[in-house]
This record gives C-alpha cells, structure tokens and sequence, in this order.
C-alpha cells in the first residue's frame, strides 16, 4: 500500500496527501515528496506547494495531461519515506517582548495565570518546526508551541500589524512578514522581515526550516534594526541536527 494519496485539486493541479494529521513526520513526508516530485524534472509542472500534510502540484494541462502527472507522480514517489526529506536549517529571531512591541503580553500571561517573563521563558524555549508557508509571502505556521501558552484569537482583529509582529493564534505561534489585518495575540516583535522582495533571498526560511525565538531589549532592537539598514547585519542560522 502506497504511503500516500493523489487526488483531484481544480483543472491544472493535484494534492499527493501523505498524512491526515499535522506533525514532525507528515512535514517530513511532504518534504520528501516535493523534493522527489522536483527532482524528476517532469515537463508540465509549473509549480510546487508544500502545505501541513500535502504537496499541491500545478501542471500546464497542454504540456501533460493529469493521468500522465499521476503516472509520473507513482513512478517517482515509490518508496517514499520521511527518512527522505533534507535537513531544513535553524534560524534565530531576535524579538523584544512586550510594551509597545507586544502589546498582548500582559493579557496572555494574565489568561495563563503566569507572569510576563514566564510567557517570554515559554516562549524562546522551544525550537519550532516550519510546517509550512501561506496566508502571506513568508509566513510561517510553525509547530512546537507548549500548550500552556495556547490563547484564543482576539474577538476582534486589528486593522493592521506591524511587519515582524510575534503572535500566538490558538496552538500556533509565527510572525507576520508584512503589515496586515489579523487577530492573533501579539506578544512581541522582531526586527527581521522573514520576506523581503528587495533581499537576496527574499525569503529568511522555508518549509522544513526551524526557528528559534531569542528575547532582546529594545535598544537590541534599534541597534539590530540600525545594522539591518546599514546592511550590516549577520543573519544567525544553526545547522539542522
């Protein structure tokens, strides 16, 4: 039996579904489907989408037909296993935590009954997973969050939120890589964008990829957002264990 499924998605695309739950294995065989499907060099295919649980892949129906994509996609998934994704990289993200930069500090310590340095310990401890990218250019819905810090949505969203926001959305945790409307608990912010159209490359990370959030102060930040402008800055990345 296969370790996957291929379905329909619209007239020019496919879904290889190789997990019904989100975890550290599904993203790893999402990775090593995409990498595999990548490598093939299969004519037709336009482009390649890593989700939680799925790689989405959409194809010029003039060039292939779907059951030659299909037929394509056997051939070269046989033997699919997670032992087959590469190893992602660890990047580390400056955030100043609470006052103006997270003004949702306070209100999600007091919805835990912690204190706001306990939120910020729970916070920077883990290293989280990227599961995958969406919603906008380089954001990224990571795993790992402790469940002790698990906080409703605002019942209201904010209009807009400062590029390099950190939040916390029910049992998700990420930064906003743009200005934006959303309703997640902002916590804190970073002076990094994780998308840039003007850097090289544009993205800080992609799916598969971990971060790891590091607490500063605000004159850390002003001096790491100074040296971002000087293009100075040195981009910290760990490599994957």
């Amino acid at each position: 039996m296969r370790p996957y499924q291929i379905s329909v998605c619209g007239d020019s695309a496919i879904n290889i579904v190789v997990a019904d739950t989100i975890s550290a294995e599904a993203s790893a065989l999402v990775r090593s489907a995409a990498a595999r499907i990548q490598a093939a060099g299969i004519a037709g295919i336009e482009d390649i989408v890593p989700t939680f649980c799925a790689v989405m892949v959409a194809y010029n129906p003039e060039t292939i037909s779907y059951e030659e994509l299909v037929s394509a996609a056997h051939a070269n998934l046989d033997g699919l296993s997670a032992e087959g994704a590469s190893a992602g990289k660890t990047i580390v993200i400056p955030v100043c935590y609470g006052g103006e930069f997270g003004p949702d500090l306070e209100h999600v310590a007091q919805f835990h009954g912690i204190t706001p340095d306990e939120v910020v310990r729970l916070h920077t401890e883990p290293t989280y997973l990227i599961a995958m990218l969406g919603f906008l250019p380089g954001f990224a819905y990571l795993s790992g969050l402790n469940p002790d810090l698990e906080t409703p949505r605002l019942e209201v969203p904010r209009v807009r939120i400062e590029a390099g926001a950190v939040g916390i959305g029910g049992a998700q945790t990420g930064i906003y890589p743009l200005p934006s409307p959303g309703g997640w608990q902002i916590i804190g912010r970073s002076p990094l964008r994780p998308y840039d159209a003007e850097r090289e490359p544009a993205f800080l990370y992609a799916a598969g990829d971990s971060i790891e959030f590091e607490a500063i102060s605000p004159d850390e930040y002003a001096e790491i957002e100074a040296a971002l402008q000087a293009g100075t800055y040195k981009y910290r990345e760990k490599e994957a264990m």
